[in-house]
């Protein structure tokens, strides 16, 4: 229990950083995989061997290997502390890198601005299940130029692939909209706008009229008729 309360003092709690009124959440937050604690707890392991040796012994020079211990032991939870708050977080909307102990570093950058993603898997990395990232985007100049240590790499390549996809046909959707499909309820059944097919036979349906002359019903469209449904786009088109 105190491990998990230590992790959560110095966790550096990305959900602050999220723009919640806009709907924005978090896909994936990526942490370094714990073959970075490999050096710190190393260190660990070797204050403690020390400690225990002025303990049960006594050697000559304590003060100096008193010394020794608590330079590995700042060491080791400096690096615990510096691997543990620095994230690669992915969103619906951007991703983002949280970095720094005192002084934090967060840079972002839109999900549509990650063009080239290269996943490199080092032989060690496929036998321990971790890769690094490098983007050659424009992202690259806020601090995303390589993102290493990832756990699970292929798994966090699909993910952000998918985001990227997804944002890609939003943005079509949205230029649609300003281009004048201005309706947004569209079933799979007709233009947008239209949600039956009874909607859009009501299109041609006859019109009453309060003259005296009884009304006419449209005639049937015919081979060399006008295109009711554009195949590309569901909206109404004006082709001859």
């Amino acid at each position: 229990m105190a491990g998990i309360g230590l992790f959560r003092i110095f966790d550096p709690k990305v959900r602050r950083h999220l723009i919640s009124d806009e709907g924005e959440v978090v896909i994936d937050e990526v942490r370094h995989h714990w073959v970075v604690f490999t050096v710190p707890m190393l260190e660990v392991v070797l204050a403690a061997a020390l400690l225990l040796t002025m303990a049960t012994t006594s050697i000559g020079g304590q003060p100096v290997l008193l010394a020794i211990v608590l330079v590995l032991l700042s060491h080791a939870f400096w690096q615990f502390l510096t691997q543990h708050r620095d994230r690669f977080v992915v969103t619906n909307m951007r991703v983002m890198r949280i970095r720094g102990v005192f002084s934090q570093t967060v840079a972002t950058t839109p999900i549509a601005r990650v063009l080239d993603i290269t996943l490199q898997k080092p032989i060690i990395g496929r036998m321990l299940g971790y890769g690094h990232f490098v983007f050659e985007s424009a992202a690259q100049d806020q601090g995303f130029r390589e993102i290493k240590w990832v756990s699970r790499p292929d798994d966090r390549d699909l993910t952000i692939q998918r985001v990227i996809q997804r944002t890609g046909l939003r943005a079509s959707a949205s230029v649609d909209v300003l281009q004048g499909d201005e309706d947004s309820d569209d079933d799979g059944t007709g233009p947008i706008g239209m949600d039956s097919a009874q909607e859009v036979a009501g299109a041609y349906a006859p019109v009453t009229t309060t003259s005296s002359q009884p009304s006419r019903p449209a005639p049937p469209p015919s081979s060399g008729a006008k295109s009711i449904f554009n195949s590309e786009r569901g909206n109404w088109t004006d082709e001859d």
